[in-house]
């Protein structure tokens, strides 16, 4: 049940964030993107705050960096962007495990 939540979502993830890394797509809508999941997600009932697989903690590290960085670090800072990439990468399946990772559940 979990597995197929994480799957779906992160593909929505990499479409969502690749646009908006692109200048694609209005931030709102990232923002947007990052609360239906939440509340999807807390209609699992998940009790366990431990990510099941590396891709799940991948998946929450980067909805935790959408919300916490503001629209113009996400747009302009260079590192905080190249993080983002690098953990897309990794969710698209040809990178690697980011070494700073630290996502887990809500």
């Amino acid at each position: 049940m979990l597995e197929p939540f994480i799957e779906q979502k992160s593909r929505q993830l990499i479409f969502y964030l690749s646009r908006f890394l692109r200048g694609r797509l209005p931030h709102r809508e990232l923002h947007l993107f990052v609360w239906d999941t939440l509340e999807e997600w807390s209609q699992l009932r998940v009790r366990s705050w431990r990510p099941e697989t590396v891709r799940e903690q991948v998946f929450w590290h980067l909805l935790y960096q959408i919300e916490y960085w503001s629209e113009p670090e996400l747009k302009q800072n260079s590192e905080v962007r190249r993080d983002l990439q690098y953990c897309l990468s990794f969710l698209h399946g040809y990178g690697q495990l980011p070494c700073y990772c630290v996502g887990v559940r809500p």
